[in-house]
């Protein structure tokens, strides 16, 4: 039953001691941080858009996504959706800038692509994703969120609790 699945996902994701020590690692990651940029692609890219709002709303921070269509059809047409949005970071992001990296699966090139170009320059990254643990983007941020599920509804609803209660806890101690 897959109410039973998101249950047993969610009590162990949310009593996970590695999870609540990323997220409060998190939440110190950000009191050093000048604007935040958000990556995903469908379902992640619409949290992105969401935590976008949010992050803005709530905490203040000047915040991006890579979420507008003529944007997107552009920089795909230009430089090959796997450099889309590496090509546009390359343009705005700063040092003191956090790229949060969503990919349920973690092996979307144009994801992984990006988080490369960010460590090239030695920025903050966050990553989420879930699948399978050895995917390509787990590891390669400064926190690394893997859910071990294999489901794309349990890992995109908890990557956007994960990024709820990030900056909820974030807003609580400013």
């Amino acid at each position: 039953m897959p109410l039973n699945s998101y249950k047993t996902k969610f009590h162990e994701f949310l009593n996970s001691e590695t999870i609540n020590g990323q997220i409060f690692e998190s939440v110190a990651l950000l009191k050093n941080v000048k604007r935040i940029f958000f990556l995903g692609n469908g379902g992640s890219n619409a949290i992105c858009s969401h935590m976008m709002e949010d992050f803005a709303k709530i905490a203040r921070f000047p915040t991006f996504a890579f979420s507008d269509a003529a944007l997107i059809t552009c920089f795909a047409n230009d430089y090959g959706y796997e450099n889309a949005m590496a090509e546009w970071l390359k343009i705005h992001f700063q040092k003191g800038d956090l790229l949060i990296a969503i990919s349920s699966s973690g092996n979307s090139a144009n994801i992984n692509n990006s988080v490369d170009y960010v460590n090239s320059i030695n920025g903050d990254v966050i990553t989420l994703s879930g699948f399978e643990k050895n995917n390509k983007l787990n590891g390669k941020g400064k926190i690394n969120f893997w859910l071990d599920s294999k489901s794309f509804g349990i890992v995109e609803c908890y990557h956007h609790t994960i990024l709820h209660i990030i900056l909820d806890e974030f807003h609580a101690n400013k």
